[in-house]
């Protein structure tokens, strides 16, 4: 298709990340699941676990304009990743953590691992007496979803309320139209008008309100009932599909049964939803549509089938954090590191010893490009350190060749960074006083800065690949961290190059300012002219 005979040829490495992000965006990605397209043409993301949009935020690294590239929408400028930190690392930076959650526990051996955190269960304020009812289960999902409409209408019919809980837009969207088909007005709470939830939420007590939610996690508003609803039964609470997440499923039974109220929980499943398609035997789904046919199931067997599948995709994604976090702690100590230099050149009164760092870190730099390729001992080739160094560094003829062939690198190093170092302070002798200092922070932030960011790119690279490693009996890990650590250096190493290149070759002029046109006499107006200094 593109011409080439190996596509995994290292000067295609580009082509190849796109062709996986078009993969990703095509075969992957779900519209309504995933995201959504909303009236001006934006690509949404939408969060997993809220249902939520997340305004503002895209995708890294090309995925987001595959998408729009998919959706046919306009494409943006792909946004550069200027710092980058996982929740875990985040949260980590504080003294003291705690918080409060009725959903904790299923996830206690995570809490502990990663934040040496305890669950520690508080007892309800009133005894729950919400009855919680064995799962329905269907062989397909035609059937379920038909039984669920019929089982909201007749609660519907007496005026107990109603809340139906499924796991993305698209399929709160299909429920809402088997809901319209059979008479039956509803509220429904997704991605799409979740500027209205707290309104939405506030009614979903009231007697005969039917509302339709994508993930009720985290809410943040209580579904209050009154004595009415309270004889009715109270809020009945309905699952299309078991998430993959168990805590999920607590927090959308929670919603009922609050504070003493009666209350009423099922999930209908189908072995057409993703979580048993990919765990369920097919043996089951046979002996279910043989023996019942359209009929539900309501066996504990399938219920313990459900939370062991559930407890092992909570285990993978626990893993997969975990990997997460193993890898971002290589890139944390780097950003420690890199962070408290800016610190330093941002709010150090004297930046000397870093500036004399940067040309030291330089002289080295240049002094082992210097060496011939092949040559293991660190001997100096006299002409190709003269090529690395003038004009750029040093005035043409600056330096002799003869005087440094055969010389060693941990020799020729530090005496050519004095060198340049010394020819940088005579050119800094002709810079206004009040500017010096100000003209070395920035050019040395700037570099930080810029070499910083395509050092977190190269990571995120060299991250995406060394799994592969591991079928060659090599721990990735320990690969990432060895190779992160010599690319790390290099970066900075760069970074001090860049400002010294910057820094020798900088000119600084004050330009005058223009004179103010003459105001004519008629009109008398003060004119004051400050005259300004630009770099």
């Amino acid at each position: 298709m593109f011409g080439i005979k190996n596509l995994y040829d290292p000067e295609y490495a580009d082509l190849v990340h796109r062709i996986h992000n078009a993969l990703r965006a095509n075969y992957i990605m779900a519209r309504d699941v995933d995201y959504l397209v909303d009236a001006e043409g934006q690509i949404q993301i939408i969060d997993q676990f809220t249902g939520r949009v997340l305004p503002g935020r895209e995708w890294s690294d090309g995925l987001h304009q595959a998408v729009q590239a998919k959706e046919n929408v306009e494409i943006k400028q792909e946004t550069i990743t200027m710092a980058t930190i996982t929740y875990q690392n985040f949260f980590r930076l504080y003294k003291k953590m705690a918080g409060m959650t009725g959903t904790a526990k299923t996830e206690e051996e995570e809490f502990r691992k990663i934040y040496n955190m305890r669950v520690v269960c508080v007892p309800t304020n009133k005894p729950v007496i919400r009855v919680d009812a064995i799962d329905y289960v269907y062989a397909h999902k035609g059937p379920k979803l038909a039984a669920l409409v019929k089982e909201v209408k007749e609660r519907h019919e007496k005026g107990q309320p109603i809340l139906i809980g499924t796991v993305s837009v698209e399929s709160s969207e299909e429920v809402s139209k088997l809901l319209t088909a059979a008479g039956l007005p509803h509220e429904m709470l997704n991605a799409k008008n979740h500027a209205r939830e707290a309104e939405i939420i506030m009614d979903a007590g009231k007697k005969g309100a039917i509302t339709l939610a994508t993930n009720m996690a985290g809410r943040g508003t209580d579904i209050k009932i009154d004595d009415e609803v309270r004889a009715l039964g109270g809020l009945c609470v309905f699952g299309t599909e078991r998430h993959e997440s168990r805590r999920i499923d607590n927090q959308l039974r929670g919603r009922a049964g609050r504070q003493g109220d009666p209350g009423f929980s099922r999930f209908y499943v189908s072995f057409d939803d993703e979580l048993l398609v990919r765990f369920a035997a097919d043996n089951m789904r046979n002996f279910i549509e043989k023996n019942f046919g359209d009929e539900a199931l309501e066996a504990k067997m399938v219920s313990n089938v459900i939370t062991s599948a559930q407890k092992r995709i909570e285990g993978q994604n626990f893993d997969t954090r975990k990997s997460l976090l193993d890898y971002d702690d290589v890139l944390a100590k780097q950003r420690q590191i890199v962070y408290d230099k800016r610190d330093r050149i941002i709010e150090g009164k004297d930046i000397s010893d870093i500036i004399d760092d940067v040309f030291k870190t330089t002289g080295m730099f240049l002094a082992n490009k210097a060496v011939p390729v092949g040559n293991n001992d660190k001997v100096i080739s006299g002409e190709l350190l003269i090529k690395e160094v003038e004009p750029r560094f040093l005035p043409a003829g600056s330096l002799k060749a003869a005087l440094y062939d055969e010389a060693y690198v941990d020799d020729v190093g530090p005496d050519l960074g004095e060198v340049i170092y010394d020819r940088y302070l005579e050119k800094r002798k002709e810079w206004p006083e009040e500017l010096q200092g100000q003209v070395e922070r920035n050019f040395i932030l700037r570099c930080i800065d810029q070499n910083w960011t395509k050092h977190i790119d190269a990571m995120a690279r060299l991250r995406e690949g060394i799994h592969l490693r591991s079928y060659a009996n090599v721990n990735p890990l320990q690969d990432y961290v060895n190779e992160g650590y010599k690319m790390f250096r290099e970066a900075l190493d760069i970074a001090s190059v860049d400002a010294v290149l910057n820094l020798v070759n900088v000119k600084i002029e004050r330009k005058p300012v223009e004179e103010a046109p003459k105001q004519d006499e008629s009109n008398v107006v003060d004119v004051e002219v400050k005259k300004k200094e630009e770099e």
